[in-house]
């Protein structure tokens, strides 16, 4: 009798020590802040909500997917000179951060002939997509107020808030706000806006391969958080046959089903069922969800494999809009620059290549655009083996639909004083951050009409009645 007391008593604080943090509480409960932030929708007015948007198609399918490379990737070493003077002009000012010739293969663009460049040798992969027209390179951008020179630089004007400053800048870059710490994330102003179009409410359109982010946090939106290997969690140990578990899933449903009085604890039990059914519902349909393109064994190719996982089951998840972030850190590279981001660069190429491939397998490459974004550029000098926090810097777009094999905008100038340099290897961005994230939303499906919405700078960058695109990579 003893024993059996003895195990009854131990299942019960077994039991009422695991509850809260196991089970309501858990911080795997990923869904539950989306959830929160829509039963709160009804109570709040966005200019973005406000904005009819319907697909121009009813079968239309378009997805972005955001990669950031955290820490401020040193992307005038990913895309180098390699001709003549250009590429003497760029050993001299990066010193010993300049790379070999034989570690740069030489692009060949359709167009682009202000100067010859090359992708960094790490990057076969993206050489190849570039040779077949699937990616583009954007030259020298970074987050922009207004168009600014070396004068007005220097006089103070219309700066972005925090320049140089990693929380600042890896903020700004997934607002395109860069005069403020306060804005939304313009992915997350893009679901205010085209949330509706999506059948399924209950599903963000959303999904973060790498928790809380700027990006994908509007008015009313947030992410809908999963993890790279197992996709949604939910309650732990939930709905599973375990004695134990059925125990816990039994009381778990009563608190849920209590009729609450107050109106705080009736909406939480509110939003942790829903929370629960979003993941049953989730899970469910991405059990269905295989793929036979291999990919390769690091968490960022991990990562984008589970989001061609979700894309394959966006008709059963009832989403035809949707938007992806996948975060991969590491890129400050103030010590060991040319080994570590050689091998970073590596792990970019192939995960990219794989994700593409995937697409072309479900045949839905034509509505899925990936791109790129990061920090800062990194300065053009060298900080004895590594470089310091700078500002313009180089992206890519990859994509069926990306006009790719193609480099967009100018190349700068890798001379210290420059007209673009000031000061330290620092350049100034030419094409700015809402340039290159209003043509994505163009092609998204939003109306010329609202880009004002989703950046409020853009009047500063693009005549928004223009017959011309506001960079010209996408095929609309």
């Amino acid at each position: 009798m003893s024993k059996n007391k003895n195990q009854n008593s131990y299942s019960r604080r077994k039991f009422l020590g695991t509850m809260s943090c196991a089970a309501i509480g858990s911080a795997t409960f990923f869904s539950t802040l989306f959830n929160l932030q829509s039963m709160n929708a009804a109570s709040l007015t966005s200019a973005a909500a406000n904005t009819a948007f319907m697909p121009p198609d009813e079968e239309d399918y378009r997805a972005l997917v955001c990669i950031m490379l955290g820490g401020g990737n040193d992307s005038f070493n990913m895309l180098v000179p390699t001709s003549g003077e250009h590429f003497s002009e760029y050993q001299t000012t990066r010193g010993n951060m300049s790379l070999p010739l034989s570690a740069v293969t030489n692009l060949n663009p359709l167009t682009y002939n202000e100067k010859t460049l090359g992708l960094h040798n790490s990057m076969p992969e993206l050489k190849n997509l570039f040779d077949e027209g699937k990616l583009a390179i954007l030259s020298n951008v970074g987050t922009l107020v207004a168009p600014t020179t070396k004068s007005s630089y220097e006089a103070g004007n219309s700066l972005p808030f925090g320049l140089f400053s990693h929380s600042d800048q890896d903020q700004q870059w997934q607002t395109s706000v860069p005069q403020t710490t306060y804005a939304t994330g313009w992915g997350g102003r893009l679901a205010d806006m085209v949330q509706a179009a999506n059948t399924n409410q209950n599903v963000s359109m959303n999904i973060s391969l790498s928790g809380k982010n700027i990006f994908q946090l509007g008015t009313e939106a947030a992410e809908y958080s999963i993890l790279p290997g197992t996709g949604s969690l939910g309650i732990i140990g939930y709905g599973t046959p375990e004695p134990f578990e059925q125990i816990k899933t039994q009381a778990v449903n009563s608190l849920l089903e209590y009729q609450y009085q107050d109106i705080f604890k009736k909406t939480y039990a509110d939003v942790v069922k829903a929370s629960q059914n979003t993941h049953e519902l989730f899970s469910a349909s991405l059990n269905t969800s295989t793929l036979t393109t291999a990919f390769s064994a690091n968490e960022l190719s991990e990562s984008l494999k589970m989001v061609a996982r979700t894309i394959k089951i966006r008709e059963q998840l009832g989403l035809k809009r949707q938007t992806f972030f996948v975060r991969y850190d590491g890129w400050d590279h103030h010590d060991e620059l040319i080994n570590i981001q050689s091998q970073m660069l590596g792990v970019v190429s192939k995960a990219m290549s794989e994700f593409q491939t995937a697409l072309e397998e479900m045949n839905i490459q034509d509505n899925v655009t990936t791109f790129t974004i990061s920090d800062f550029g990194r300065t053009l000098t060298s900080n004895g083996n590594g470089t310091d926090h700078a500002w313009g810097g180089n992206v890519m777009v990859m994509g069926s639909k990306v006009k790719g094999q193609e480099i967009y905008g100018s190349y700068p100038s890798l001379a210290l004083d420059g007209d673009l340099e000031i000061g330290g290897g620092v350049l100034i961005p030419q094409i700015s951050t809402d340039e290159y994230f209003a043509e994505l939303a163009l092609w998204y499906g939003v109306p010329k009409s609202d880009l004002a919405v989703l950046f409020p700078n853009i009047a500063n960058f693009y005549d928004v009645f223009s017959s011309s695109p506001p960079i010209g990579f996408m095929d609309m």
